[in-house]
């Protein structure tokens, strides 16, 4: 019982990670902003940040950003956290 929850959870984080990814892409292109560029205003790595487009962290690994991370990436796309988060 206990690994099918945690099986769920994963496939859960895994869809979460996919969609932010995704999400931060559109946001990206919309401002006509480049990875580099939303990176440095993130106050992250070019090479992190690519990672999270793709909805990882590690090659393999779900991406979990921390709060204030997600904060510096909703502030450098210029849109609100709910917003960076409507997927």
């Amino acid at each position: 019982m206990v690994y099918l929850e945690q099986a769920g959870n994963a496939e859960r984080n895994n869809d979460f990670s996919r969609k932010l990814g995704v999400r931060l892409g559109v946001l990206r292109e919309k401002g006509k902003l480049s990875q580099e560029r939303v990176a440095q205003l993130a106050g992250i790595s070019t090479y992190t940040y690519q990672k999270f487009e793709k909805g990882e962290s590690k090659p393999g690994t779900p991406m979990n950003p921390q709060l204030f991370t997600l904060l510096a990436l909703a502030d450098a796309l210029d849109v609100s956290l709910e917003e960076l988060l409507r997927f």
